[in-house]
């Protein structure tokens, strides 16, 4: 056994977990000074980092993950980005995507450059990307980011420099990634988790010895990547971490499809809602809305209804100009073409700001509540 030692995200971090990766006490890296609740004092010695999930559709887990998992998904991310270089930090580090940059940077033995402002902008990146110091660049964003960077010519000019742009984090949608490309920016879309040490497929494509396997519909996820299990949930570690034909896996609960080359994620097993019988996966509304005009952000949630029991709801921030009465009923329009009738949302409602969790995914149950409130 060994101690497990909290340090709230900051500068302390990339020290912290260089100890943590070297065999020294575990960490886990809380978002704030206060010490989260129900931790144990001591862990099992292979666990080196513990992650809390951020909770964006359902309650937070706690993930452990070993040193092993965490520089294996650190080498094959370096192997698949073409060698080693020095990282741009511009995500939380207590969320597993930040904490990939500090491991990639440690496995690399560069030092990361720190978007610094208690808000990411496109100024602040400018100037971190000021201070770097090795021709080999690379950032990992979530799709926000990317499009508050392609929004400002400083910053997209600076990041079209970088040899690989990671973005991942939630779907990323068609027309932002188009753009990036059109800005000569070498932008790679990412997909993983907590559970696999971060990101382990770029553009579809397994990482390092990264497996992936279908299974009645849903994706699984093998490889040295896999976290150890959920810290003090045994059952839920045992129904998620499920052992197949020899091999370790981890069920991500997304659905998709993988042709032994490409994998392609097409939504999440728990996002289906059943309106008046028809099941109408929400992932696929939503990426139907995302390829309107201006509906890039379009994020849709189950809302009880008398009639149909469930239906549809999306939530937009986007400009009042591209959300006219005309282009609401184009973009159900295009998703009842595209989905059938029950898919069509009961409304598409704009606000002026979607909400977020720190790591900059939307807050999808802060979505939920609010429209069950009455906002929309």
């Amino acid at each position: 056994m060994k101690r497990l030692t909290v340090v709230p995200a900051g500068a302390g971090v990339l020290s912290a977990l260089r100890a943590a990766l070297a065999g020294g006490d575990a960490l886990l890296v809380s978002a704030g000074e206060q010490v989260p609740e129900g931790l144990p004092d001591v862990v099992e010695q292979r666990i080196a980092l513990v992650v809390e999930t951020s909770g964006s559709t359902g309650r937070p887990k706690r993930v452990a993950l070993s040193a092993d998992a965490l520089l294996a998904n650190a080498g094959a991310s370096e192997s698949a980005l073409g060698g080693p270089g020095q990282w741009v930090l511009a995500l939380p580090t207590h969320y597993i995507a930040g904490l990939n940059v500090l491991a990639r940077s440690l496995a690399a033995e560069t030092e990361p450059v720190v978007v610094e402002g208690e808000h990411f902008t496109a100024a602040e990146f400018v100037a971190a990307v000021g201070r770097m110091t090795i021709p080999e660049r690379f950032v990992s964003l979530v799709p926000a980011q990317l499009a508050t960077l392609l929004d400002d010519a400083a910053a997209s000019s600076a990041l079209s420099a970088f040899a690989a742009v990671l973005v991942g984090g939630q779907a990323t949608p068609g027309p932002l990634l188009d753009r990036a490309r059109a800005a000569g920016i070498r932008v790679r879309r990412s997909y993983g988790s907590s559970e696999t040490s971060g990101g382990c497929v770029y553009d579809g494509h397994p990482i390092g010895t990264t497996e992936v396997r279908i299974v009645d519909g849903e994706v699984w996820i093998g490889g040295p990547g896999l976290a150890e299990g959920y810290l003090g949930d045994p059952e839920l570690t045992a129904e998620r971490f499920p052992t197949a034909d020899g091999v370790r896996w981890f069920r991500t609960a997304d659905t998709g499809s993988f042709d032994g080359e490409v994998l392609t994620v097409t939504g999440r097993r728990d996002d289906v809602l059943i309106s008046g019988g028809v099941k109408v996966a929400l992932g696929a509304v939503e990426r139907v809305l995302r390829e309107r005009p201006g509906l890039s952000d379009a994020v849709v949630v189950a809302i009880p209804d008398e009639r149909w029991g469930e239906v549809p709801v999306a939530v937009t921030a986007a400009p009042l100009s591209t959300l006219d009465a005309e282009a609401v009923v184009e973009a159900g329009a295009a998703v009842a073409a595209a989905l059938g009738p029950a898919a069509r949302p009961a409304r598409i409602v704009r606000w002026d700001a979607l909400p977020l969790l720190a790591s900059g995914k939307v807050d999808r149950l802060a979505v939920r509540a609010r429209l069950l409130g009455g906002d929309g």
